[in-house]
This record gives C-alpha cells, sequence and structure tokens, in this order.
C-alpha cells in the first residue's frame, strides 16, 4: 500500500485512499509521542492506551485532547519527540497572554511544511515565475517563513517586505509590479487606505491575487479586498502550533472554504462545552491531530476555531467552511454571545461605511454596555452619521440580539493594524 500521496495524486485521491494514509501515519505518529514526549505517556497511560491496540481512526475520540494550556505547561521543549540537536528551527507566539507557545521543526518538518505551502501557492492560483510581494510577518511568526519558503521553491520571484511601514508596500507595489500579495486581511485594507492617501488608484495596481489568512474575516471583507483592489482573494489556513500556513487552502478554482490537507491533518468537530465529536456538517470546534510531524506532533490539538466540516469539491478532502471566529474571542455581552464576524458583516453591507471598527465593552454598573466606533469612508455631517448609527444598531440588534451603541467616527480615526487586527477592547472587570 502507497502510505503517501503525491502532489500529482492528492486531489484525485479516494476517500478510502486518504483514510489508508492517515491510519498509517497516525499509528506511527502516536509511537512516536508515547516513546517520546512525556506529557503523552502520562495521559495515555491514565485512561490504559497502547498505541499497540490502535486500529481505526474512529479509536482517535477516545483519546484526551491537547491545549494550549498543556503547551505552556511544558514550555519550552517538554512537547518534543526529538533530541534538541535535531531541531532545525523554533517559532513561538508573542506570549503577550502569558508564556509564549513553542515550536520546533526537524529538517524534514520544515521541508513537508514547504511542500504543503507550494501545495497551496499552487491550488490558490500561483504560478511559477509570479512575483509575490509577502506582508505577513517575518520573524518568530510563523506566516511570512511559511510563504517565503514556498515561493522560492515554486520558483517565484519573492518580495519579503513583511508588515509595517505601509507607505513603503504601496511604494514597492507600484514599483515591483507584483501578481500575488501575502497578508494579513486587516492589514490588506490598511494597505489599500494608503493607495487612497496617496492619491492613486488601488484597482489599477498590478496585483491579480491576494492570499490572506491569519485571523477570521467575513465575505465581506472578502468583497471589499476585491473590490478595491481588483483582484481575487483567498482563504490560507493555518496556525504555527500545528506547522504554520498551509494547513488548509482554499482552491482558486472553487473559493468555498480551505480544503485541509487530510494526508498530513486530521481533523475533527467538537461541541466546544462537552468536547463530543459531531458529525460533518454541524457547526463547533475544529480539533487537528498533526500526522507527519516530527519534532512536535500534537494530538487532538483544541484550535478553538469554530467551524464545520463540509465534503470536498475540488478534491475529495475534506473543506472548513470560512471561520466564523474563536472560542476566546467570542464575546458574552449580557448574556448573548458575539463574535466580531457577526458585526463585519453587518457593517460590510453599508456601503458609506469602511471595514474599520473597534468594539469596546465596559460594566461601569454591573451591566455591560458594547460601544462600536465605526470609520465611515467619507466625511459625514452629525445628522448623516446619526442615521448610518441608528440602523447598525437595529441591524444589530434584530440579527444577533444584543444591544450596541453605535458611533460613526471619521476616516483614519481608528489605530490600523500591521498584523493581526484587535477588533476588541474588553474593558469589564476580571473578577
Amino acid at each position: 500500500m502507497n502510505v503517501t500521496l503525491s502532489e500529482e495524486t492528492f486531489q484525485s485521491a479516494s476517500r478510502d485512499e486518504i483514510e489508508a494514509v492517515q491510519l498509517h501515519h497516525l499509528k506511527a505518529t502516536l509511537d512516536l509521542v508515547c516513546r517520546h514526549v512525556p506529557h503523552y505517556q502520562s495521559a495515555f497511560r491514565s485512561i490504559g492506551f497502547d498505541p499497540g491496540d490502535f486500529d481505526s481512526i474512529e479509536r482517535l475520540a477516545q483519546l484526551p485532547f491537547t491545549t494550549k494550556d498543556d503547551l505552556r505547561t511544558n514550555y519550552p521543549f517538554g512537547l518534543f519527540a526529538v533530541p534538541s540537536e535535531q531541531i532545525a528551527r523554533l517559532h513561538a507566539s508573542s506570549g503577550t497572554t502569558g508564556k509564549p507557545t513553542v515550536v520546533g521543526y526537524t529538517k524534514g518538518d520544515l521541508e513537508t511544511w514547504s511542500k504543503l505551502m507550494v501545495r497551496a501557492l499552487r491550488v490558490a492560483g500561483v504560478r511559477p515565475h509570479d512575483k509575490i510581494h509577502n506582508a505577513f510577518g517575518y520573524g518568530l511568526f510563523t506566516g511570512g517563513l511559511g510563504v517565503h519558503m514556498a515561493a522560492e521553491a515554486l520558483g517565484c520571484t519573492l518580495v519579503p517586505v513583511s508588515g509595517g511601514m505601509t507607505a513603503r508596500q504601496v511604494r514597492l507595489i507600484n514599483d515591483f509590479r507584483p501578481d500575488v500579495i501575502c497578508a494579513t486581511p486587516s492589514y490588506l485594507l490598511t494597505i489599500t487606505d494608503e493607495f487612497g492617501r496617496q492619491g492613486l488608484d488601488s484597482r489599477k495596481c498590478s496585483l491579480r491575487l491576494a492570499i490572506c489568512g491569519a485571523e477570521p474575516w467575513s465575505e465581506g471583507v472578502r468583497q471589499e479586498i476585491e473590490d478595491r483592489l481588483g483582484l481575487s482573494a483567498v482563504d490560507v489556513y493555518g496556525l504555527s502550533e500545528l506547522m504554520g500556513p498551509g494547513v488548509a487552502q482554499e482552491f482558486a478554482c472553487t473559493r468555498e472554504g480551505p480544503t485541509i490537507f487530510e494526508d498530513h491533518f486530521l481533523p475533527e468537530i467538537i461541541d466546544p462545552v462537552t468536547g463530543v465529536v459531531l458529525p460533518d456538517g454541524e457547526s463547533g470546534e475544529l480539533v487537528l491531530t498533526s500526522l507527519t510531524r516530527e519534532a512536535m506532533p500534537l494530538i487532538r490539538y483544541r484550535t478553538r476555531d469554530l467551524t464545520r466540516l463540509l465534503p470536498g469539491t475540488a478534491s475529495r478532502m475534506r473543506r472548513i467552511q470560512r471561520i466564523k471566529g474563536r472560542s476566546d474571542d467570542m464575546m458574552i455581552i449580557r448574556g448573548v454571545n458575539v463574535f466580531p464576524t457577526q458585526i463585519e458583516e453587518i457593517v460590510a453591507a453599508v456601503p458609506s461605511l469602511a471595514l474599520q471598527y473597534v468594539i469596546e465593552i465596559t460594566r461601569p454598573d454591573r451591566l455591560d454596555v458594547a460601544r462600536v466606533a465605526i470609520e465611515s469612508r467619507s466625511s459625514m455631517d452629525d445628522e448623516a452619521g446619526g442615521e448610518a448609527a441608528k440602523r447598525i444598531e437595529a441591524t444589530i440588534k434584530d440579527l444577533i440580539g444584543v444591544t450596541v451603541t453605535v458611533e460613526i467616527v471619521a476616516p483614519g480615526v481608528l489605530p490600523r493594524s500591521e498584523g493581526k487586527a484587535v477588533r476588541i477592547i474588553d474593558n469589564r472587570p476580571k473578577h
């Protein structure tokens, strides 16, 4: 039996072939972590699990989850399955909310990551000799280097500009005339705004394709990006804990949500409260198991991303619906669950408003108070701004069921993102 899917056959492989590859790699991964990772040795011992008895993918649901807290508890290298001399690279989160999560890669892991990102770029519509403007951040963040490796391997011309210095981004796009841009969607909108500030028509730039990811973004944001830049925008999905970008990629030919590369990552959807596995098609939290990682395999990692698994279209590998949000980004306002993307979709439907907004939550008198500040596209007088705010307030109340105060602010007032957007400012007391 062939235990790998080539780049020529991964789209045409049957479900039986995909699941046979998954089972083979899953057995090897479980054996690896049981031999070399104390965390998994202890977790599996506590439930009497022996990897030698693992005989079906369905049994995966019996195993415990891995969480971000487990990564922090085992900081920095406690989840590594290989000796330190085999680690070729380290990446890490920012650690702004505590200890950073550290991820290690062997040389083989980096080769696998590069191949998967080449696959992602290809199905997104990138071709050899395209010029790629890479505005994902470099350094410990995985986005920039993930694209970088693959672009060079595919034979593209790479502009490794990273994030920030937005005026220079526009100048380089105009001067170098790239075909493709890679960026977070919020930062790409910031770049687009800069075209206008410089008196340039963003629709006349050379870009034909945008590959966006690293944060949830709505269909309204996609339409905004496409309309203002005159290009096609597709969704790349990944997370540093599993690899980086390239865990899943939206196909240019279908644009129906990112396809999980199931020969390397096994997806499940669970109820985020009970942890029960849900059938394909039902909404819940995405859980991923790495199948081919050497340095740091993760079993049943809870991503906190809320979505659902759907049948494949461009291939028989399953795809995920556009990420609704993260369970840890969900706001509970007076008992109502609210995601930033819900408000984003409402704002996107109003042509006079820009997709620059911030949600601030306070609790001045035992009750939550939510204020949404939204930029207008052009200056509005007080009467027009007040009418627009009332319409948004009413729509949020009707569609989401929560009362908020909306304020329309002048263009350019709200801070711009040079990476992942900060949409929520929660100033409620912590206790």
